[in-house]
């Protein structure tokens, strides 16, 4: 079943690109309008949370982050104790019930639903990325990144659909309209999911084993035992948190967060590379796994303004007025999954076409660039901002053409450092050195929160120009320290493209 094609690829991948992108579809046509809902006025047509900007970006930022981090004990769980496939078909059920969960009308029930997605996505993200990897051979690796790139595409068809619809029915309707619409579309792809799981082989279908049952079934005990322990313990802070009985400030804990995915990075890839009994070429490749987690981070942190700050901006600061119809703020967030299913065939086809001439640039130097496009985007609003000093509205080109930057670094990062780590991870480490990737995610996306409630920050609105330069200043620097040492970070990969 396996062999069947689909688009010149395994048939297995048309059953992952569906999976993920009805997953996409729910979290981002969610994270659409997350922040616009929580700085909403509690009464009014469509009430919200009514808090502060710097409280609700800061919160986003740790539900974003979250979600991410979530993914590294999910990768564990896939590998040690139920398997890739399985981790995916439960973690989608469990991001179902959070959405569903947002969708009743109680402060509750809202921030029990966001501890829910994040925990299911913690064992579908890196999962289903992982899969998609072992239906190519190691030697294909062109082609590989070739069916990232079109998985990615499916990721951002999601992302699309999901934030016009969400979007809509969440300013326009209600807020928890977009939250049940959310839940209802990440159960479609799980029905998918179940219906051609077929196609996928034997990828995915079982857990990791060392080859003594005894052993392999006393590391399922422990597992379970600190799954268990993890959840009854979650379960009681959140149950002391929603009786008012531990009072938590999300902005302190959101910086108190970073500090500690910075240690447990620090911690976890010193352990794999010192004590996880690699060779020595698997520890050079783990040790570019770890600086492109530094890449990444570096990244995300300025991309997943879409959702905070630039979504306040296009909310406050951009003339959304089409034929006298007023555009939801949201909408503009789709701008960016647009050009990445416009753009995505064509970076596709020009690594497979690059690569039959030996010329594929090197991961290192795509990162590079990816970065530099992306300090060219908060470029392009920091000039929008002195208009926006001036008291005026700007018109939505502005971010449409930050976006369009955006879009092109991320087509040069996201989709290849997927590949990269699939290339690069040792077979034994697959699932935990995914996550290791969406931690990275989950690191830039908490810095991006504590970031936006600074950028979007109301009464400086003159200064408001300078913080974007500033974001471009680090960001482009980041960007040249990669090109600076790419010849270094290609010598440790060996052989690896």
């Amino acid at each position: 079943m396996q062999q069947a094609q689909w688009l010149g690829h395994p048939r297995g991948l048309a059953t992952l690109f569906f999976t993920e992108m009805w997953e996409r579809f729910s979290y981002y046509g969610m994270r659409a309008i997350l922040v616009l809902a929580m700085v909403a006025a509690v009464e009014g047509k469509n009430p919200g949370l009514g808090l502060s900007r710097e409280v609700a970006t800061a919160i986003y930022g740790l539900y974003t982050s979250a979600v991410y981090l979530a993914s590294l004990p999910g990768g564990w769980i896939a590998d040690r104790l139920i398997g890739q496939r399985n981790a995916v078909f439960w973690g989608g059920v469990i991001i179902a019930a959070g959405h569903f969960t947002m969708a009743l009308a109680s402060n509750a029930s809202f921030f029990v639903g966001l501890i829910l997605i994040a925990l299911g996505t913690g064992l579908l993200k890196p999962n289903v990325s992982a899969m998609v990897g072992q239906l190519y051979a190691n030697a294909e690796g062109a082609r590989k990144d070739a069916g990232y790139s079109i998985f990615y595409m499916g990721i951002n068809t999601g992302a699309f659909i999901g934030q016009l619809i969400c979007g809509a029915l969440g300013e326009k309707v209600g807020w928890h309209w977009g939250f049940g619409a959310a839940g209802i579309f990440m159960t479609l792809g799980l029905i998918q999911y179940k219906l051609y799981d077929k196609y996928l082989g034997s990828v995915g279908a079982t857990a990791a084993s060392t080859g003594d049952a005894q052993r392999d079934a006393a590391v399922r005990r422990k597992g379970w035992s600190a799954v268990a322990v993890f959840l009854l313990g979650l379960a009681g802070v959140v149950l002391a948190a929603l009786s008012g009985s531990l009072l938590i400030d999300a902005v302190k804990l959101a910086q108190g967060t970073g500090i500690f995915i910075v240690a447990l990075a620090a911690v976890y890839f010193s352990a794999v590379i010192f004590f996880g009994g690699l060779d020595s070429t698997e520890r050079k490749r783990v040790g570019v796994i770890a600086i492109l987690f530094v890449g990444a981070a570096m990244f995300w942190s300025g991309f997943e303004q879409a959702g905070s700050s630039f979504n306040l901006f296009a909310q406050d600061y951009t003339d959304r007025v089409v034929f006298g119809w007023e555009i939801p703020a949201s909408w503009l967030q789709s701008v960016n999954p647009l050009f990445i299913i416009l753009l995505s065939p064509f970076f596709a086809a020009l690594w497979v076409q690059l690569g039959k001439r030996n010329l594929n640039p090197s991961t290192p130097f795509k990162f590079g660039i990816g970065l530099l496009q992306m300090a060219v985007g908060f470029l392009v609003l920091a000039w929008a901002s002195i208009y926006v000093a001036q008291g005026e509205k700007v018109a939505p080109t502005w971010l449409i053409l930050t976006y369009l930057f955006h879009t092109t670094g991320e087509l040069c990062l996201s989709p290849v450092g997927l590949s990269a780590v699939n290339k690069l991870a040792p077979q034994r480490y697959q699932g935990q050195m995914f996550g290791t990737w969406f931690t990275a995610s989950a690191l830039g996306h908490l810095i991006a929160g504590l970031l936006a409630g600074h950028l979007a920050q109301d009464t400086d609105v003159a200064g408001m120009s300078g913080r974007f330069v500033f974001v471009f200043m680090t960001t482009a620097g980041a960007g040249l320290i990669m090109l600076t040492f790419m010849k270094p970070i290609k010598k440790l990969m060996g052989d690896i493209k």
